[in-house]
């Protein structure tokens, strides 16, 4: 499990959320015993006004011996920036849609990909792990449906320049089992399947039956945010990402070890959902509530 409830869960909210809350929240995430916790984003406040401070968060919290806390570093400044925080790892952002790309960042999937190759040179030589996200793999915005060989292409030319590993990324939600299976099988030719993981948004209610479908296809690592964070600012009445809990509900009932304590992740969903002002998103962490 790869938390991303303090970098993608966060990101969005409208409300100032203060750096005390945000190292308090990772604090408890890592207490439950996460193995990986994305802590902050290395991009301009102007942009992301609820990433800033990263440095302060990465500075105050209390780093647990076997947790990875990672960082999302659009570009070199980025990586330079959580380099000088310490963060363990890093993580560069990429997409499966032209349009997407275009609309983003303003230009092709092949121009912003070879934008992360002198950050991933430079990460090689420091000896920091670098992550893959691809984004869109399962439907586009502007775009609409996705074809699973242009997600194989981009996570194919991540691993090629150094990515440890690709995460793929619904990011509107829009993904079903069948066609989350059917884009695992093409991507799996370009990218073994232990160099995968899974990032699903709910939009539509499908993001635990998606997880479920890609740990069927061999899919081992998922990134879930605590207490459903997040939302896309792309899709209507997107909900969030698939909530930690639920993720770790289901797989203690599959008999898998996570190493996770259910309670603790629950109690650091509860904690952060007080401070937004409003219920936890999991349907797990209500019921325990309950």
């Amino acid at each position: 499990m790869v938390e991303v409830g303090p970098r993608d869960g966060l990101q969005n909210e409208k409300q100032p959320i203060s750096v005390d809350t945000r190292i308090a929240l990772i604090d408890r995430l890592s207490g439950s015993g996460l193995p990986v916790i994305e802590a902050g984003s290395f991009v301009s406040p102007k942009w992301v006004p609820q990433m800033a401070a990263s440095e302060e968060v990465l500075a105050g919290i209390r780093r647990k011996t076997g947790t990875v806390y990672s960082a999302l570093t659009p570009n070199m400044k980025g990586y330079e920036r959580a380099l000088a925080a310490k963060a363990d790892e890093v993580a560069v952002f990429g997409a499966a849609s032209e349009a997407f790309t275009q609309k983003n960042i303003n230009c092709t999937i092949a121009e912003s990909l070879e934008r992360f190759r002198p950050l991933l040179e430079q990460a090689q030589r420091d000896g920091i792990p670098v992550r893959g996200y691809v984004s869109c793999v399962l439907g586009c915005p502007y775009e609409g449906e996705i074809d699973p060989l242009k997600v194989a292409e981009v996570s194919g030319a991540l691993l090629e320049m150094g990515c440890y590993e690709i995460s793929l990324g619904d990011t509107i939600g829009v993904g079903t089992p069948e066609a989350a299976k059917r884009m695992i099988e093409q991507v799996s030719a370009k990218v073994p399947l232990e160099k995968l993981a899974v990032h699903f948004h709910d939009t539509y209610g499908q993001a635990l039956t998606n997880t479920y479908a890609a740990r069927q296809r061999g899919v081992a690592v998922v990134d879930p945010a605590v207490a459903g964070l997040g939302a896309c600012p792309y899709a209507k009445g997107a909900s969030g990402n698939v909530a930690s809990e639920d993720v770790l509900y289901m797989l203690d009932g599959l008999g898998i070890d996570t190493g996770v304590d259910l309670q603790l992740l629950a109690d650091a969903g509860n904690f952060i959902s007080t401070e937004l002002g409003r219920e936890s998103n999991s349907r797990v962490a209500r019921a325990l509530t309950a």
